[in-house]
């Protein structure tokens, strides 16, 4: 197993390497690259957590899930460990992803109760599972505008999920998983709507009755805490350490799912996040930094759009023709991409999924991208984001993010504006304006046309706090506009 004292590229020298990848730097050539002598991947601080992430993680689709004829997935994960990545992305909606998993992790020591456990090298990972049920229990209504993604008969709640996710992971894939088996963490996957967010959140919101239905936060919160407050976790067992959600159109609904936790349940985020965000109803303005400010752990994916920016046709992936076996390609290289993905504010790794692996490290996508994801937060100026934006726009017209809330959806100006009378005073309050292209920078309130005062914006982390100004001015006629760092204006009257 690599360890980081092995590496002895200096940083200087790999951030030239090349192929496909870059665009506009060096070509110096890796020449005989092996895993012998890649640098220490990079790492940043994982949100609030104490751990230090690689910037490149290992998705859990592409070859993993749709895996070609003839084409073994687990040397893949293997030599991913050996470049000393330590963010492992899977879910139990990927087919044989996890089984995948299941058979490096044997290779690896990784499973518990085995006499040769490496335990220390487990602590070392965080390892990332998704569940598609909004539930935390059996037997649950339907509701109108909620998915709920089961794997057959054996899942018919979040506590499901977890508990296929161990057996596949570490156990015998027929229900069983050794005592000391864990998930770093358990993601609500692909969040879609507030109506899913209302299921989440019953037993929270809402008085929790064990003896009848509540949402899937308040039953993973048992098996992250070992507590049984719905009944769902018997043994008190602790099988996950940490909960969040993914998303990759809906950022209304996704601030909204961060707004309404109170209870601090939440501590990862898994979001889209590519060259084209800012054409659609922008990620990078809206959602992650509202992320950021409550510490939670950021991870970016669909960062080439899921194929979309190369052969395939922008729609969702299902079959192994659908994975992406190229390392970048002429006009379009990878690697800007990965780096436009990574120098975004917030985000701490990002995850990608890899086709095949190469001995020849020029069309291997593995060490082509842990290559890419070498760069700092701040690793590429204003103007260079910017020109990656319009080499990327040109793919399919921009159409690539087929996942993600068009422009046209955007609804402009603070939200939710209200007066209250208190002590003689008025409160104007308002919940946070969206963001358009550029970043949100104040709010201006008006009262009969003229201007009051301003209020600077800042990410809003709970909807029971929202921005608020204070006047002893009274009127019939209450205006506030959102601005943005470019000047823009969107207004919201209260008559």
């Amino acid at each position: 197993m690599a360890t980081n004292n092995k590496f002895n590229v200096s940083r200087r020298n790999f951030i030239k390497v090349t192929a496909a990848t870059t665009a506009a730097v060096s070509t110096m050539s890796l020449g005989s690259c092996n895993v012998e002598k890649v640098p220490a991947p990079m790492k940043r601080k994982f949100g609030k957590h104490d751990f230090m992430v690689t910037t490149f993680g290992l998705g859990g689709q592409a070859s993993l899930q749709w895996t070609a004829e003839g084409l073994d997935p687990v040397p893949i994960i293997l030599k991913a460990f050996d470049l000393g990545i330590n963010y492992f992305d899977t879910s139990n909606l990927y087919a044989g992803s996890q089984l995948n998993f299941n058979k490096a992790f044997k290779k690896l020591n990784l499973i518990p109760g085995e006499e040769s456990y490496n335990e220390e090298l487990r602590n070392s990972i965080w390892l990332t599972s998704k569940t598609g049920m909004r539930w935390g229990k059996p037997g649950w209504p339907e509701r109108e505008g909620v998915v709920n993604w089961s794997n057959g008969e054996s899942v018919q709640c979040a506590v499901d999920d977890v508990k296929r996710s161990l057996t596949q992971l570490f156990g015998d894939g027929s229900g069983n998983y050794p005592e000391g088996a864990y998930l770093d963490m358990v993601l609500i996957h692909t969040l879609h709507n507030e109506a899913e967010i209302d299921v989440l959140y019953e037993g929270l919101e809402t008085p929790l009755d064990p003896t009848g239905n509540f949402g899937a936060l308040v039953a993973l919160r048992d098996l992250r805490d070992g507590t049984n407050l719905t009944g769902m976790n018997p043994k008190n067992e602790k099988l996950i350490k940490h909960i969040g959600f993914s998303g990759h159109n809906n950022p209304p609904a996704m601030i909204d799912m961060i707004q309404r936790d109170e209870w601090g349940i939440l501590e990862g985020m898994l979001i889209a996040i590519n060259a084209n965000d800012r054409l659609m109803f922008n990620m990078q303005h809206n959602v992650i930094p509202v992320a950021e400010a409550k510490g939670m752990g950021i991870i970016g994916m669909k960062t080439f759009a899921d194929a979309a920016l190369y052969h395939k046709e922008p729609t969702w992936s299902n079959k192994p023709e659908h994975v992406y076996m190229e390392v970048g390609k002429p006009g379009l290289p990878s690697r800007p991409l990965v780096e436009y993905s990574l120098t975004t504010p917030g985000v701490h790794t990002l995850i990608i999924g890899i086709g095949h692996i190469d001995d020849d490290p020029m069309k291997c996508q593995l060490v082509q991208n842990f290559y890419a994801c070498q760069i700092e937060p701040d690793g590429l100026t204003a103007d260079e984001r910017v020109k990656i934006e319009q080499m990327a726009a040109g793919v399919k017209n921009g159409k690539t993010n087929y996942f993600q809330m068009g422009k046209e959806e955007f609804i402009a100006g603070p939200r939710m504006l209200k007066k209250e009378e208190k002590d003689g005073k008025n409160l104007v309050k308002w919940q946070t304006a969206y963001a358009g292209d550029e970043p949100l920078s104040h709010y201006e309130v008006l009262i009969d046309g003229q201007l009051a005062g301003k209020v600077e914006h800042s990410p809003q982390l709970l909807k029971s706090k929202p921005f608020v100004f204070e006047t002893e001015k009274t009127s019939s006629e209450f205006l506030v506009a959102a601005v943005d760092k470019a000047g823009n204006r969107m207004e919201t009257k209260l008559v």
